[in-house]
């Protein structure tokens, strides 16, 4: 079985927080990712990862609740692990766009990266998407694994 593991900030949303004296109020989600996700779900399992403690219950309405999915908070340098233990990294897709996605991206079966990504995920990447992240780079993704599952059927 192939799961599809996603970042969240940076990949999902642009990355960009909104304060406000109140501390982190909002994330910047784009409208067409979610399209691409409803077509992954016959090849493979979704999941998400984020770090981002604080913003964590944002995440979580958007993916969670509006979309269905299944959201783990997952420190930066604790990734690796997660998903070598839990799924196996030759099993996994992964889309990450920072510093510490890189080694993930270089190791799992395919590594994604959205095209405004860090440098170093960029490097690490097999695919980067032609859109940034929060404005269709996911859909990007989607379409390009769907090519990729036929292709190592």
């Amino acid at each position: 079985m192939t799961h599809f593991i996603l970042d969240v900030d940076g990949v999902l949303t642009t990355g960009q927080y909104l304060y406000s004296s109140g501390g982190k109020q909002y994330k910047v989600f784009g409208a067409h990712d979610h399209d691409g996700l409803k077509l992954l779900p016959d090849f493979l399992t979704i999941e998400f990862v984020s770090a981002d403690a604080r913003g964590f219950e944002i995440s979580k309405r958007r993916i969670v609740e509006d979309m269905g999915f299944p959201l783990t908070l997952v420190k930066e340098h604790e990734r690796l692990s997660y998903l070598n233990t839990n799924y196996g990294l030759k099993n996994v897709i992964y889309m990450g766009d920072g510093y510490y996605d890189a080694e993930i991206l270089s190791n799992v079966g395919l590594g994604i990266a959205p095209n405004n990504a860090r440098i170093e995920a960029i490097r690490a990447a097999d695919y980067v998407t032609p859109s940034a992240s929060g404005q269709g780079a996911v859909l990007d993704a989607c379409l390009h694994i769907i090519e990729y599952l036929k292709a190592h059927d």
